[in-house]
């Protein structure tokens, strides 16, 4: 693990998905050493496991980048690696270590509620969890999620659409609904999604539940039928439906709480219907009283993600804590971490891709974001002192031979790919992925 040039910057980026890879080689061109800290054994974070799993070019497309970026020599991967508290490997024991810097891209690993009752019954899952659990992402590969005939998506946005396509087009449940607070002109998901299930989605009763909130829309100045059209619009090119399932909206609708029966199992959704109001410039929903219930067996939030609280760094707001005066700003964006007690910025540790602001944009955005806060990392360092790169690399890996889970370097990574591919060759499958980190470590003899 040494190099030939000791005598330059080492920065360790924590996390390898998209944010985090392409930091990583944007700092390895301009002759930064990089460590790549990975929790999963596969790089990739959401780019591998959060976009639908059918879609093999694109993620195929994404993992020849990876490949590419992986197999720079400036740049060690190490796998099965969990940076936080009460992991082993602290943020303060990195630093430690003797790197310049640290870069965490580590996303939005928790999941936001809303804190209603019933949030705990069977059948009430998050979007994040589920989407972990079609793209076999352990532990979530082997969860087992109680999928009912009636579900409920609470959202509008693309992660609605994909669960909508999970639910119509793999699982063939009976009934769709997704449930969004605000009306039909602020849908969030593209035109090209919904062509996955325009075909199944239910014209007449669209047309009730725009006749419904069409009053309330028109207070804030809303056209529903402009509203109707942009639903519509994947139905042009929507795909063949595969299933008998009818999907439906509700809007103007919020969930108040789930009930359950006495196993604690969900039997219904209750919802407390919305307006919406005017505030600086934009639209609120706020609730009217007015409550019904939904003949619902499965709730699904689709509400956004949140930091983890267990990484090590201050929170707010679901995200983790940013200088707000930065001392490296890139187009205004700061991305140095802050302590708000100390009111003080703590120093050399950086955060960029949903590490900085949870659940915003896909890969082009978080692609973006990790160069940008490769940036501020540069210009951190050009007022440090080079490192002597081997030293701090060989107590890198005592530490890492110390901590109890085997570590998987790139080389093992691309032994796994091949692995894959002959397993999936055999199989006569376009793609197959191993569903637990016992498996894949079993595979390359390291358990």
């Amino acid at each position: 693990m040494t190099t030939d040039n000791n005598n330059k910057h080492i920065v360790a980026v924590i996390g390898a998905g998209p944010a985090g890879l392409y930091a990583a080689r944007f700092m390895a061109s301009s002759g930064v050493q990089v460590v790549l800290l990975n929790r999963d054994i596969k790089p990739g974070g959401l780019a591998e496991y959060g976009i639908y799993h059918d879609k093999y070019k694109m993620k195929e497309g994404l993992r020849n980048q990876f490949r590419q970026i992986l197999g720079m020599p400036e740049i060690n991967y190490f796998g099965n690696v969990t940076v936080g508290l009460d992991t082993g490997l602290s943020l303060e024991e990195l630093q430690s270590l003797g790197f310049d810097a640290l870069l965490v891209t580590v996303g939005a690993q928790g999941t936001k509620w809303l804190g209603l009752p019933g949030e705990d019954l069977t059948g009430v899952y998050h979007a994040k969890d589920i989407v972990y659990h079609y793209n076999d992402l352990p532990p979530y590969s082997t969860m087992d999620f109680h999928i009912g005939r009636r579900v409920a998506i609470i959202g509008v946005g693309n992660v609605m659409m994909d669960i909508a396509h999970w639910t119509i087009r793999d699982l063939k449940v009976e009934q769709v609904t997704a449930v969004a607070r605000r009306g039909p002109a602020e849908v969030k998901f593209t035109k090209k999604e919904m062509q996955n299930v325009a075909a199944n989605l239910n014209i007449e009763a669209l047309d009730v539940e725009i006749d419904r909130v069409t009053e309330r829309m028109h207070e804030v100045g809303q056209d529903p039928q402009t509203a109707k059209e942009l639903i519509l619009a994947g139905r042009e090119k929507a795909l063949e439906p595969v299933s008998d399932t009818i999907f439906n909206f509700q809007f103007l609708t919020s969930p108040s709480q789930m009930i359950g029966d006495d196993q604690g199992k969900l039997i219904a959704l209750e919802v407390e219907d919305t307006k919406l109001v005017l505030k600086d410039g934009d639209t609120k929903a706020r609730g009217l009283g007015t409550k019904r219930i939904l003949d619902i067996d499965t709730v699904i939030f689709c509400i956004g993600d949140r930091v983890d609280e267990n990484f090590g760094l201050p929170i707010k707001w679901n995200e983790f804590v940013k200088n707000p005066q930065p001392l490296y700003p890139v187009d205004g964006i700061s991305y140095e971490a802050y302590d708000p007690e100390s009111e003080k910025p703590i120093e050399g540790i950086f955060v960029a891709g949903w590490s900085r602001e949870a659940s915003s944009g896909l890969v082009g955005i978080a692609r973006k974001d990790g160069e940008n806060g490769a940036r501020a990392v540069l210009e951190f360092l050009k007022s440090s002192p080079a490192s002597e790169i081997n030293t701090n690399l060989e107590k890198l890996e005592n530490k890492l031979n110390n901590l109890e889970q085997p570590i998987v370097t790139y080389d093992a990574i691309q032994n796994l790919e091949a692995i894959e591919r002959a397993e999936a060759a055999e199989r006569g499958v376009e793609y197959y992925k191993m569903k637990t980190n016992h498996e894949m470590l079993s595979a390359l003899d390291l358990i």
